[in-house]
């Protein structure tokens, strides 16, 4: 990474970094610490708050659901410190022309949406553990694995 390449965090990163019970949690905290600190620009979505929400506020095996006000702390501090891709029409718009240009649908339409954000911001790296889900994509984007 070179000084102002912009990053962006997949919600699995994101839920790794931030939960300590969570496998992976060390190499996700690093990752983005390292992110960080070699002058990159880093960047979620709302669909990546709402992802994070989705999961925080359930119960899973590792950990209990959030109260609502650490939710709510969690979700203005990563607004604080992340760029923010906002959905708009242009997002709208780079998801249609992949779904043309690229085989997926259903559930992976939430992949695809991610890249059509990252597309529509000049995002062009992409930190994630799921690259099997993204490497349909690596046409239009860099992806970053996560080193466990």
């Amino acid at each position: 990474m070179k000084d102002g390449d912009r990053v962006f965090i997949d919600t699995n990163i994101l839920l790794r970094a931030n939960i300590p019970t969570a496998p992976f949690h060390q190499p996700a905290r690093k990752a983005i610490e390292n992110l960080w600190g070699e002058g990159a620009e880093l960047w979620i979505s709302r669909q990546v708050l709402r992802e994070y929400i989705v999961n925080v506020s359930r119960e899973q095996g590792l950990f209990q659901p959030m109260p609502p006000a650490t939710i709510e702390a969690r979700v203005s501090y990563f607004q604080s410190v992340f760029r923010i891709a906002d959905d708009n029409q242009d997002t709208t718009k780079n998801l249609l022309k992949l779904l043309q240009e690229i085989k997926f649908g259903g559930k992976q339409v939430h992949d695809a949406n991610i890249v059509a954000a990252m597309l529509t911001y000049n995002i062009t790296h992409l930190l994630t553990l799921n690259v099997d889900d993204f490497n349909r994509f690596s046409a239009y984007i860099t992806l970053l694995p996560l080193e466990t």
